[in-house]
Formats: structure tokens, C-alpha cells, sequence
């Protein structure tokens, strides 16, 4: 099992973002949450096998229709979600 916590930066909120990624997340065998931050960033926190989770943090910066709209993302790996079940977008 991989965790990851991912900051999106640049034209992140405003654009749809946390509805791609949620809507993307279904094609994909992983948990977690993605949520705006107060600085204009967008926190994603993702949970599942290894191979599934780095595919689906690539799918969103190089392939998705919000792609372009990153300037940069920072990537850590964290301790599992507890109780993580689905996806959803945190408040």
C-alpha cells in the first residue's frame, strides 16, 4: 500500500480541478480525498497499491483537461489514511 499527500500549484482552483480528480479517481482502484488549500493550492491525498496510485497522480498532471493548468506539484510520501473508503472532495 503507497500514501501520498500531492500539492498542486498554479491555475488550480477556479477550473474544475477537484471534480476532474474525483471523477478520474473512479477509473482507478484508490482512496482518499482532494480538497482547495487558502493559498490558491490544491491538496490531493491518495491511498492504494503502488502501481494504481502513481497512474492515477500521473493521469491528473499529464494527461487530464486541468493538466495544463499546473505549475508545479510536490510529492511526499505519508502514513496510510485510516479508514479510508472511496473518493471524495474534503471541505
Amino acid at each position: 500500500m503507497l500514501c501520498k499527500k500531492i500539492i498542486f500549484e498554479g491555475r488550480v482552483q477556479g477550473v474544475g480541478f477537484r471534480y476532474t480528480v474525483k471523477d478520474l479517481s473512479r477509473g482507478f482502484d484508490v482512496c482518499g480525498w482532494v480538497k482547495n488549500l487558502p493559498d490558491g493550492s490544491v491538496e490531493l491525498q491518495v491511498m492504494g497499491e503502488a502501481d494504481e496510485v502513481e497512474s492515477f497522480i500521473k493521469e491528473i498532471a499529464e494527461e487530464s483537461s486541468v493538466a495544463h493548468h499546473i505549475q508545479r506539484l510536490v510529492s511526499q510520501q505519508i502514513p496510510p489514511l485510516a479508514g479510508c473508503t472511496g473518493f471524495r472532495i474534503a471541505r
